[in-house]
């Protein structure tokens, strides 16, 4: 089936809903008057872990002599001061050259430590390390401001050192993103399932209902899946290129789309309520005016999310609403025919996962992959070329703009690091929709078939087993992990599984029920006509 154009925003929207969410890693710079302590301040920092690592606390910490150069960029040997750096901690100007060449330069001339100063914003230091296995002093970013703080505070001779607080293993608001992420797509396929029972209905009245059912859904083919996860490659490369741009271009996707999606989800319960049914016409258009009143309140909440994207106190309460919103209408929405194109969507997907987050390091000139760096935006990640870093505004009146494409929970663990900001737990549209997908496909099966429950619920058990096994890995390993690496394997297994124990496996593989469907459409022959008739139907 052809896509409409009320739907083609939320399908580019999905090109987006891989990307893996990487957090810059933050630590502390303790700053003190003297090595008695009586006057400190701490700042905050973005440090690469892969580079060096930080110690959790105070304790026996090294003070070092903070020396100001802010004025060169530390990028050739002449500006090297002639009695070296004497062991302090060195303070230059981001830019000019690479991260690493500054860092090589600074410990060769006597500095343990390389703080780099930006004008335009806080970055995380991100290079190509295997050309620079010599250099073990630690790098940090700081912002102007707080350099600019910390002279007016405690004066221009100070001491420094670094620390990054440990960080707890578990946090309640991954619980919190667990149950979204599982009721989402346990409720995602009921209402699938749901919406498959209402078309089967009027297909046999008349052609309203299958008008409003080909205007409503989309159908992918086997090789509408192929060329979709093309296109994904292509739409992620050109973020890689032009994501200060391309970034703007998806909010104001997602804005529509969500609005549009919330609309959808609560008309659906709205038109249940016997009341304010009245109708007002207008350009030839007849609408309830409740509905009128919601598509109001869906822009107005979308708009006010637009304004407020960067306020992080409470706009993640709007972004996870109109996320929960989009994951649910793009779920109920898009319908795989056949768990044959359920298994080529999601393993190519997985295969688009892991080679752009594991396998595109080896590729870039920097060593990070493609997919971090997209992830990240542009001023937390490495310039294309050359290696230098890239710096947009973030400094307070000015915030990094990223990809609203995750569910965002601001973790309850509070300590020091909230000098960086509201810490958040994060997971992408992405990893609820794909898996989604499938699992709308066993309940829909279900409906057609008028089988039992068993594929729906233990395709949710099995997302949920996943998404639990994913948290704990990054638990354990303090990285971002690619989910669907740990989702796919268990919901394909496992709907596998229960076809092959029930003897379905060849109807559910080739979507037999959905041929029936196709063939009431437009019977083509008497053939097919008899071979409809070998399944089941619902009454």
């Amino acid at each position: 089936m052809a896509i409409t154009r009320r739907r083609l925003g939320a399908v580019v929207l999905l090109l987006l809903l891989l990307q893996n969410q990487v957090l810059a890693q933050e630590g502390i710079l303790h700053v003190s008057r003297d090595k008695t302590q009586e006057s400190t301040k701490d700042y905050c920092v973005l440090y690469n872990p892969s580079w060096t690592s930080l110690p959790e606390s105070l304790d026996n910490v090294t003070l070092y002599n903070l020396e100001n150069f802010t004025s060169i960029t530390l990028c050739k040997p002449t500006d090297v001061p002639a009695l070296g750096f004497q062991g302090g901690a060195v303070m230059v100007t981001n830019g000019t050259c690479s991260v690493l060449e500054k860092a090589r330069l600074a410990q060769r001339n006597g500095a343990n430590m390389l703080l780099l100063v930006s004008k335009y914003g806080i970055i995380t230091p991100t290079d190509n390390k295997t050309l620079f296995q010599d250099v073990k002093i630690p790098v940090a970013a700081i912002r102007f401001g707080d350099v600019m703080d910390m002279q007016k505070t405690l004066g221009d001779s100070v001491m420094v050192t670094l620390y990054s607080p440990a960080v707890k293993m578990f946090d309640y608001s991954m619980l919190v993103i667990f149950l979204i992420a599982v009721f989402t797509v346990a409720l995602g396929g009921y209402w699938s399932g749901v919406g498959e029972l209402d078309d089967m209905r009027p297909a046999a009245n008349g052609a309203e209902g299958e008008a409003r059912k080909k205007d409503d859904n989309v159908t992918f083919t086997p090789l509408t899946v192929v060329a979709f996860v093309a296109v994904c490659c292509a739409m992620i490369l050109l973020l890689y290129f032009f994501y200060k741009w391309l970034v703007y271009v998806i909010i104001a996707v997602f804005c529509l789309a969500s609005a549009m999606s919330l609309f959808n989800c609560l008309a659906a319960l709205i038109t249940k309520i016997p009341y304010g049914q009245c109708r007002v016409t207008c350009f030839k258009k007849t609408a309830e005016v409740r509905l009128i009143f919601l598509a109001a309140a869906c822009i107005a909440l979308a708009v006010v999310w637009a304004v407020f994207r960067n306020e992080d106190r409470w706009a993640w309460i709007l972004q996870d609403i109109l996320g929960i919103a989009f994951c649910l209408n793009f779920i109920k929405t898009l319908r795989m025919p056949n768990f044959k194109a359920c298994v080529i969507l999601l393993v190519l997907l997985l295969l688009y996962d892991v080679f752009f987050v594991f396998i595109t390091p080896f590729i870039t000139k920097n060593g990070e992959s493609i997919m971090v760096e997209v992830a990240a935006g542009p001023s937390a990640s490495g310039e294309k070329s050359d290696g230098n870093l890239v710096e947009v505004p973030a400094e307070p009146s000015t915030s990094r703009e990223k990809l609203p494409v995750v569910i965002r929970v601001p973790r309850l663990d509070f300590s020091a690091l909230t000098l960086c900001g509201m810490p958040f737990s994060l997971l992408g549209f992405g990893d609820i929709i794909v898996p989604g997908l499938l699992i709308a496909y066993c309940r829909r099966f279900e409906v057609r078939l008028t089988s039992s429950h068993i594929y729906y619920v233990s395709c949710t058990i099995a997302y949920a087993i996943g998404m639990v096994l994913t948290f704990v890995v990054l638990a354990l390993t303090r990285k971002g992990q690619p989910a669907l690496l740990y989702l796919v394997p268990f919901t394909l297994l496992t709907s596998s599984v229960i076809a092959w124990r029930r003897r379905e496996m060849k109807t559910f593989w080739t979507g037999g029920s959905y041929e029936v469907m196709q063939h009431q459409e437009n019977p083509e022959s008497e053939e097919n006509a008899g071979d409809a008739n070998e399944y089941p139907k619902v009454p």
